[in-house]
This record gives C-alpha cells, structure tokens and sequence, in this order.
C-alpha cells in the first residue's frame, strides 16, 4: 500500500509520517524529492534560496526526482508488499507549480502522470493547518528557511488554496486532517484513516 502526506510547509508532515511508520511497522518512509542518489542532489538544488528557477523548469526537476523515486524505490517496495509512506508525492507538484506558479492543476496532473506512470498513493492525508501557524511551528524550531519557506506567507495561503482543490477533485483518495491540534491527536486521526484504507484494500475494495 502506498501513502502519501500533503500540505504546506510547516504543517508536520515529516512527523506524521515517521509517526505513522512507527505505529504500523514494517514500513518504508521516503521523502520527496530525495529517496534516491538522484533525487537528493535535485533537492539541494531546488531547495537552494540563492536559485530562481522559471515555474516550468523547477516543475521538470520535480518529475525528475519522482520518476527515478517511483522506479527505483517505490514500484519495487509495492511489489514486495512493503508499506511505503512518502512525505509529499505528486499533489504537491499540483499545489504548488500547478496552482500557486500557475501552470495549472491539470496540466501539472498529465506531467506527474507520466513522469510516474500512473502511479498515484492509495491514500493521501491532507494535513491541515493555517499558513500563520505553520510559520510560527518553523519559526519556533529554529530551522533555515529553504528556497519556498523564504517566500513567506503569500506563497503559502496560494499553496493551501492549491490543495483545497486537489480535496475536491479527489475525495476519494484525499482525506483531510486538522493538523493545528497536538501532534499526538494528529497522528490517532492519520492513523485511523489508513488503517481504514487498509481493511477496505484487504477486503478487495481498493479505491
């Protein structure tokens, strides 16, 4: 089973996912982009604050590093049958190149489609929280603000509207989360949300 954890920068979304790994066992928890030898060196360089990328090239290195991560690492948990738990996936291409860069949801959709061959996560747990909180949880740790966290808040509000669309057009697979309540509530809501995808995949009801 695939899973996957959307939302902006801020939200816990690194959290969750190690959280979840913990609790369920078994599991192989990848982060994106960077899982791989190629997708490291790309997050250094589309992290990098000193970089300005075009919408459509920062989008491209994007797919790069997801299409080696899909072939390289996550077809071949899947087909193991290892749990694997991504800390973002394609929806957040489609939240922040297709909605808050403007190149557009459906058209970044088609892109990551193809750059993965179609795979998308059996579940995605869509975590939200106010862009205001999410800069003071950053702001508290302490930790250097990468290339998009520099882009402060505006970027942000546009990212968590990008989302909002993504929920709405795939209910289905996208389930929400107030992530503004402590991490420990947080994480009973996640968990209790995938381990209801999983009984539902055991039985043959995969969606």
């Amino acid at each position: 089973m695939f899973i996957s954890l959307e939302g902006i920068d801020g939200s816990g979304k690194t959290t969750q996912a190690q959280l979840l790994a913990d609790s369920i066992g078994d599991a192989l928890v990848l982060r994106e982009p960077g899982g791989t030898a190629l997708g490291e060196r790309l997050r250094d360089l589309l992290k990098d604050p000193e970089l300005q990328l075009d919408p459509m090239a920062e989008l491209m290195l994007f797919c790069a590093a997801r299409a080696q991560l899909t072939e390289e690492v996550i077809r071949p948990a899947l087909e193991r049958g290892q749990l694997v738990i991504c800390d973002r996936f394609s929806d957040s291409s489609v939240a922040y190149q297709g909605f808050a860069r403007g190149i557009g949801t459906r058209v970044v959709e088609q892109l990551c489609e193809a750059a993965t061959g179609g795979l998308w996560p059996d579940i995605t747990i869509l975590l939200r929280v106010d862009p205001d909180i999410a800069a003071q949880r950053m702001a508290d740790e302490g930790r250097p603000s990468d290339r998009f966290e520099g882009e402060g808040e505006t970027l942000q509000r546009l990212v968590a509207r990008g989302y909002e669309e993504v929920l709405a057009r795939h209910r289905g697979r996208v389930q929400p989360v107030d992530a503004t309540d402590d991490s420990r509530d947080v994480h009973a809501a996640v968990r209790r949300l995938v381990l209801e995808r999983m009984d539902t995949s055991r039985r043959g009801g995969r969606r």
